[in-house]
């Protein structure tokens, strides 16, 4: 029996292959066994992205705190201790939406901190 050398499940196999390197530069984007060696590794970075994305909102959402925080005269720091001994459990994502978009709510929650830290 003849060997078969362009099968439809190999010619599928490319396509995936260059349909997942669509855009990419050169021969990364055309070339067979180039373009697997580049879909591998973008793997790898959209793996390691993904755990990134995480700290970098963190990173912002702490930042945006703090900002809100040290225009009412407390540090970040002080701020979350204070929350932690009044047991107020609010997220950084929420307290950061909550110095955005609801700042009287925020003061409120810096004063009742600030009695907290005071007592």
């Amino acid at each position: 029996m003849p060997r078969a050398v362009d099968g439809t499940k190999h010619k599928d196999r490319r396509k995936k292959i260059l349909d997942l390197a669509k855009g990419y530069y050169g021969r990364r984007s055309t070339n067979n066994r180039i373009a697997k060696d580049a879909i591998a590794k973008a793997g790898v970075y959209a793996y390691r992205g993904r755990k990134e994305k995480k700290r970098d909102f963190r990173t912002l959402w702490i930042a945006r705190i703090s900002a809100a925080v040290r225009a009412e005269g407390l540090s970040y720091s002080q701020f979350m201790h204070a929350l932690k001994i009044s047991n107020i459990e609010l997220n950084r994502k929420a307290l950061s939406n909550m110095a955005i978009e609801d700042k009287a709510a925020f003061s409120a929650l810096v004063a009742s901190a600030k009695k907290t830290l005071e007592a």
